[in-house]
This record gives C-alpha cells, structure tokens and sequence, in this order.
C-alpha cells in the first residue's frame, strides 16, 4: 500500500540524439519502506530506462522535489515526548547512529525537521509505530 508520493518531470538534452529526454522523478512510501525512482525515455528516438531503489532518494531527485514543489516541516505534536521512543524511531526508520540520531530529536522536539512531503510522511509513520504524535509545523 502506497501512503505518501510526489513526481516531478525534468526534461534535458538525449545523450544519444540530442533530441528531448524527458524524465519523471518520483519518491514514494511503499509497503513500509522509502522508495524512489526514475523513468526516462526520448521524444525523439528509442533511447528510455527505468530505475528504482530503496532510501533515501539521490540528491538529484530530492534537489528536483524540493525545487518543484517546496519543503516539507515535521515536529512532535507535544514537547513533552520522551527521549528513548524518539531516538529509537530515528533510528530504526534512517538507520542513524545514536549521534546522529540525537542531533535530528533535538531539531523534530524544536522548529522541526524539514525534507521533502514523502521524506516527512514517513518519518511521521515511524513516529506513529513508537506511540509519537507527529504535527506538522
């Protein structure tokens, strides 16, 4: 089941031909899990693919999602959460080290962290598994 998505189309220049590569770029939450892909295909000859992969996003595909359609906030609905529920949520849904893991509580318990709609959605849903209440900021 698919909770969160966002797409954007980029169009450049074919490697091949030259002719106008169009590629949709795409971030999802499937089944539990961080996803995103990348299709591409050329208006004017054969030249297409399509890639996908699970974590976060490329760098190219996150710039392009934040670009179109802007950043995404995420905080504790209280302040009052406890510490462990929190680090273990950060833990277990980025894979962070108990470091870098205090560094994102700090910012979520604060002015929130931001990222992308789809980053932020499942952050949330991560949340939700330990019992926290997410708010958008």
């Amino acid at each position: 089941m698919t909770t969160a998505t966002q797409g954007v189309h980029v169009t450049s220049a074919c490697g091949a031909c030259g002719g106008v590569l169009v590629r949709d770029l795409g971030e999802f939450v499937d089944r539990g899990r961080l996803r995103w892909g990348v299709e591409g295909r050329c208006r004017t000859c054969s030249d297409a693919w399509c890639e996908t992969g699970t974590g976060p996003a490329p760098p190219e595909i996150r710039q392009a999602l934040l670009a179109e359609h802007g950043a995404s906030r995420l905080r504790l609905a209280t302040g009052h959460a406890g510490l462990v529920p929190v680090l273990r949520a950060l833990r277990e849904t980025y894979g962070l080290s108990l470091a870098e893991a205090r560094l994102k509580a700090a910012e979520l318990s604060g002015a929130g962290l931001v990222g992308t709609f789809v980053e932020m959605a499942y952050l949330a849903q991560g949340l939700r598994k330990r019992s926290l209440t997410p708010a958008p900021a």
